[in-house]
């Protein structure tokens, strides 16, 4: 026993120091991370229906978990009261239940991307509270009931909370009040008490927003609500958020006794138009130019720096990965990003793992590499 004691700490050693020079490029980012998170993509139609077969192998190979980016907001599942489409979102959930992915439903309750039906009647007004919240119930319940026991976890509510910490305006909050977020998840947790259900947001980094959602958290928790999850959309840009920032949110949502989860991840290479301040607007080409710098392809030390802060993420994540139980990346390849055509149309950027050509980016390894050494490190702390 002495023996095994003393060559097991010796083993993890050698394990480590050959991880460092390891071509990782036969393994997969859903096996690097397993002992720490979950690792998944938002798919587009042409991936859950096998049409993009390149993006599809990447999705069978490294990831473990999919969310729907677009197939079941509210205006693509029920463009007209009471009439569910639901061909896209069936297909989606039978892509991840095919593949055996925990399934994310994205999403039940947002501001944005529902049908402008929802609030008003037939005369255009606002409807009453009490229809609101008819619709609101019948939408959840339908939508959940249909795929209980095979969606593992939905985004209940979307952007309910400003950067400042109050309450967003949308006409949920201004015809319902913040009740609606209760009803909610109500309604959510009814129709499939075995779903996991969280709130999803983004610039989570910012204090303000940070405070309000834990105190929305906290009075949810107060009133026996059950509330699973607190999604940190990761829409990252080169100078927001800081690490320190991100990370004390980090640890401000897990200790409400929730998961927290990495969603919507990417990060963007290419300036704000609010930096773009200098260029001469009068003269399209000079600021379309400025707006859009990398049109073929990233310089070396642009990509240099991408990739250091990228990194930089990943390496928080691992470090808090007993706090963090998903991370996903918001689509597949740069081809596919939604970043490509906001704020500005025709943009071209890069900020995702896989590349135009499916091709993993160096990141890819590296952060593998990284999650293999944790590994290691796990396996001979136990050894001790």
């Amino acid at each position: 026993m002495k023996r095994v004691l003393i060559l097991l700490p010796l083993a993890c050693v050698l394990f480590i120091s050959c991880l460092g020079g390891q071509n990782l490029s036969g393994n997969n980012m859903k096996d690097a991370f397993k002992d720490k998170f979950m690792i998944g993509a938002a798919l587009n139609q042409s991936q859950y229906k096998g049409d993009d077969i390149h993006a599809v192998n990447i999705i069978k190979k490294h990831f473990n978990t999919i969310v729907a980016e677009n197939c079941m907001k509210s205006e693509k599942l029920q463009p007209k009261e009471g009439h569910f489409f639901f061909d896209d979102a069936d297909k989606f959930v039978a892509f991840g239940l095919e593949n055996n992915m925990f399934i994310v439903g994205h999403t039940l309750i947002w501001h944005s991307q529902a049908p402008a039906w929802f609030f008003v009647d037939d005369k255009g007004f606002d409807v009453s509270r009490e229809m609101l919240i008819e619709r609101m119930k019948n939408h959840i319940t339908t939508v959940v009931t249909r795929y209980k026991g095979k969606v593992h976890g939905w985004d209940v509510v979307n952007e309910a909370i400003l950067d400042d910490g109050s309450w967003r305006r949308s006409k949920f909050y201004e015809i319902i009040g913040e009740e609606y977020i209760k009803l909610a998840f109500e309604f959510a947790h009814q129709a499939d008490p075995d779903a996991e259900l969280y709130y999803n947001d983004y610039s989570m980094a910012h204090e303000g927003k940070r405070n309000g959602t834990i105190n929305m958290v906290k009075k949810l928790q107060e009133e026996g609500i059950r509330i699973d999850g607190i999604g940190m959309q990761g829409h990252m840009i080169m100078e927001f958020p800081s690490y320190e920032a991100f990370e004390q949110s980090i640890i401000a949502f897990s200790e409400l006794g929730v998961k927290v989860m990495i969603t919507e991840l990417d990060l963007s290479i290419l300036p704000s138009p609010h930096a773009t301040a200098g260029a001469n607007i009068a003269d399209t080409s000079d600021y379309e130019n400025k707006l859009n710098p990398y049109t073929k392809e990233l310089p070396e030390d642009v990509l240099r720096n991408w990739e250091e802060r990228y990194h930089g993420f990943f390496s928080l994540f691992l470090k808090h990965h007993d706090k963090i139980s998903r991370v996903t990346l918001w689509g597949v390849t740069d081809g596919d990003s939604w970043k490509n055509n906001w704020p500005v149309k025709g943009r071209t950027d890069y900020p995702l793992l896989f590349d135009r050509n499916y091709q993993p980016k160096p990141l890819v390894q590296r952060i593998m590499q990284e999650a293999y050494k944790h590994q290691a490190e796990d396996l001979l702390v136990k050894g001790k």
